[in-house]
């Protein structure tokens, strides 16, 4: 099967996807999805920068489907008990020092 564009919008920005007819209306709840995680973490106002919030958002993504891998219930929603913030805040910082490495690297 040929693939097709799929039009997709995520944060407010249109993005076209290749991929087969027949899974276009996967891509669109996956799209959905995606969108809904990365407004969640944009709306916190604890992360800022698209680049940012997407990394984020795939981590929480991966989490969850790890989970959900595993059987484990809770998939798509941390504790409640106070150990997401610090759990944010250690893979914040994390981002931060990959994102300046990174940064170095392009600078060289």
């Amino acid at each position: 099967m040929a693939p097709h564009t799929v039009s997709v919008t995520i944060l407010d920005k249109d993005y076209q996807v290749a991929c087969p007819e027949d899974q276009a209306a996967d891509l669109t709840a996956a799209a959905n999805y995606l969108d809904q995680q990365m407004r969640a973490i944009r709306d916190t106002g604890k992360v800022i920068g698209l680049e940012r919030i997407a990394v984020m958002a795939a981590l929480n993504i991966s989490y969850d489907l790890l989970r959900a891998g595993r059987g484990e219930e809770s998939v798509g929603r941390l504790p409640d008990d106070g150990s997401a913030d610090s759990t944010f805040r250690g893979l914040n910082r994390k981002l931060d020092e990959a994102l300046h490495q990174l940064r170095q690297i392009e600078i060289s």
